[in-house]
Protein backbone atom coordinates (compact mmCIF):
# COMPACT_ATOMS: atom_id res chain seq x y z
CA UNK A 1 0.00 0.00 0.00
CA UNK A 2 1.57 3.31 -1.37
CA UNK A 3 -1.19 5.67 0.62
CA UNK A 4 1.05 8.13 2.61
CA UNK A 5 -1.48 7.28 5.43
CA UNK A 6 -1.15 3.28 4.89
CA UNK A 7 0.04 2.76 8.55
CA UNK A 8 -3.38 4.25 9.43
CA UNK A 9 -5.25 1.94 6.77
CA UNK A 10 -3.30 -1.51 8.44
CA UNK A 11 -4.32 -0.62 11.78
CA UNK A 12 -8.06 -0.52 10.80
CA UNK A 13 -7.80 -3.74 8.60
CA UNK A 14 -6.25 -5.95 11.53
CA UNK A 15 -9.78 -4.11 13.78
CA UNK A 16 -12.22 -5.14 11.27
CA UNK A 17 -10.38 -8.39 10.59
CA UNK A 18 -10.20 -9.28 14.65
CA UNK A 19 -14.27 -8.09 14.46
CA UNK A 20 -15.03 -10.80 12.22
CA UNK A 21 -13.30 -13.28 14.15
CA UNK A 22 -14.54 -12.54 17.45
CA UNK A 23 -18.03 -12.37 15.69
CA UNK A 24 -17.20 -15.60 14.22
CA UNK A 25 -18.33 -14.09 10.75
CA UNK A 26 -17.49 -17.00 8.57
CA UNK A 27 -15.96 -20.62 8.97
CA UNK A 28 -13.53 -21.80 7.13
CA UNK A 29 -14.00 -24.68 5.17
CA UNK A 30 -12.31 -26.27 1.59
CA UNK A 31 -15.11 -25.25 -1.65
CA UNK A 32 -15.86 -28.66 -3.57
CA UNK A 33 -14.09 -29.07 -6.65
CA UNK A 34 -17.08 -27.88 -8.97
CA UNK A 35 -17.52 -24.26 -6.54
CA UNK A 36 -15.76 -20.91 -7.53
CA UNK A 37 -15.63 -19.18 -4.34
CA UNK A 38 -16.61 -15.40 -4.29
CA UNK A 39 -13.90 -13.19 -4.09
CA UNK A 40 -13.31 -10.77 -1.87
CA UNK A 41 -11.47 -6.63 -1.41
CA UNK A 42 -11.28 -4.14 1.01
CA UNK A 43 -13.10 -0.76 0.64
CA UNK A 44 -11.33 2.29 2.10
CA UNK A 45 -13.38 5.66 3.10
CA UNK A 46 -11.93 9.09 4.95
CA UNK A 47 -14.85 10.52 6.98
CA UNK A 48 -13.93 14.43 7.17
CA UNK A 49 -14.66 17.22 8.99
CA UNK A 50 -15.68 20.35 7.45
CA UNK A 51 -12.68 22.13 7.08
CA UNK A 52 -10.88 18.97 5.23
CA UNK A 53 -9.38 17.23 8.03
CA UNK A 54 -9.37 13.42 8.42
CA UNK A 55 -11.51 12.22 11.34
CA UNK A 56 -11.67 8.65 10.98
CA UNK A 57 -10.64 5.85 8.59
CA UNK A 58 -12.72 3.40 7.83
CA UNK A 59 -12.05 -0.46 5.88
CA UNK A 60 -14.71 -2.69 5.44
CA UNK A 61 -14.00 -6.45 3.33
CA UNK A 62 -16.77 -6.68 0.79
CA UNK A 63 -17.42 -9.63 -1.35
CA UNK A 64 -16.91 -9.04 -5.46
CA UNK A 65 -20.76 -10.44 -5.90
CA UNK A 66 -20.48 -9.27 -9.42
CA UNK A 67 -18.16 -12.01 -10.62
CA UNK A 68 -20.83 -14.17 -10.22
CA UNK A 69 -22.44 -16.34 -13.35
CA UNK A 70 -26.42 -16.78 -13.11
CA UNK A 71 -27.64 -20.79 -12.57
CA UNK A 72 -23.87 -21.23 -12.20
CA UNK A 73 -22.66 -20.14 -9.35
CA UNK A 74 -25.36 -17.19 -8.23
CA UNK A 75 -28.45 -18.92 -6.57
CA UNK A 76 -25.80 -21.48 -3.70
CA UNK A 77 -23.74 -18.47 -3.00
CA UNK A 78 -24.25 -17.26 0.77
CA UNK A 79 -24.05 -13.56 1.92
CA UNK A 80 -23.03 -12.00 5.33
CA UNK A 81 -25.43 -9.86 7.22
CA UNK A 82 -23.55 -6.55 8.15
CA UNK A 83 -24.87 -6.55 11.04
CA UNK A 84 -25.39 -9.13 13.88
CA UNK A 85 -28.36 -11.88 12.90
CA UNK A 86 -29.76 -15.01 14.60
CA UNK A 87 -29.25 -16.20 11.44
CA UNK A 88 -25.59 -15.85 10.42
CA UNK A 89 -25.67 -15.85 6.22
CA UNK A 90 -28.30 -15.18 3.62
CA UNK A 91 -28.99 -17.15 0.92
CA UNK A 92 -30.44 -14.96 -2.03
Amino acid sequence: MSDIDSDKWLVTMKFEMDSMCSNQVWTLVDPPKDVRPVGCKWVYKRKLRANGEVTVFNTKLVAKGYTQQLRIDFEETYYQYPWPSPFGYYLP
